[in-house]
């Protein structure tokens, strides 16, 4: 697709009249999710966006699985702090911190700069922060529009059912490393992609920077 430039500040969707889905999945907290995740990329091609957080070990443990993939651009890497921390509760040097340590492992880890994506914990953030993480380069909040809701734990039928009604055009939708009920539908959703028509894209894939 013709890459478009990214624009100015937040954004929520994808400003494009193709029939893509920018798949997006926070956090890792559960280090099996993480992997299975992975495995999902790597067996079906589907291209998603992985907004991490460091401290969780999946991170590290899942690492050499991972790296191929991000490598040669099918997964995108994104910074959404160290720690999942809420960053309007931060002062500027914490907000700064967070993002700096996340980076760095990423940088170290996987050898990409996630620049200049960052998601807020949470969705948490203002023109405080925003300016704190464009201090360091994060110049892009990447927010959603549409979510699996999976941050905590959801049955099989709600994640498919938030799925049906999120995975559309242009749609940038929010999923979760946290609990096991997703990778059992992995098939569902890859079907449902294919049924609709679209095409998983990376942020990478969509914007120009």
């Amino acid at each position: 697709m013709t890459k478009v430039p990214l624009p100015a500040g937040v954004i929520t969707g994808l400003p494009t009249s193709e029939p893509v889905l920018a798949w997006t999945v926070d956090d890792g907290s559960d280090a099996e999710v993480v992997r299975l995740y992975i495995e999902f990329a790597r067996t079906s091609g589907t291209r998603l966006t992985f907004f991490l957080n460091g401290s969780y070990p999946g991170w590290t443990e899942h690492a050499e699985l991972l790296k191929p993939l991000v490598a040669s651009g099918q997964v995108q890497l994104g910074n959404h702090t160290w720690s999942h921390a809420a960053l309007t509760h931060l002062d500027d040097a914490g907000i700064v911190a967070e993002l700096q340590r996340n980076h760095d492992f990423i940088v170290s880890t996987y050898g990409v700069d996630p620049r200049p994506y960052y998601r807020p914990p949470f969705g948490y953030r203002d023109r405080r922060t925003d300016a704190a993480a464009a201090s360091i380069g994060y110049t892009c909040p990447a927010m959603w529009y549409g979510s699996l809701a999976d941050s905590d734990l959801r049955s099989e039928q709600e994640i498919l059912g938030l799925a049906d009604r999120w995975f559309l055009p242009a749609h940038i939708v929010i999923g979760h490393l946290n609990f096991l009920p997703v990778t059992r539908v992995f098939p569902q959703l890859q079907q449902l992609i294919a049924d609709r028509g679209l095409i998983p894209v990376t942020l990478d894939d969509v914007f120009e920077h």
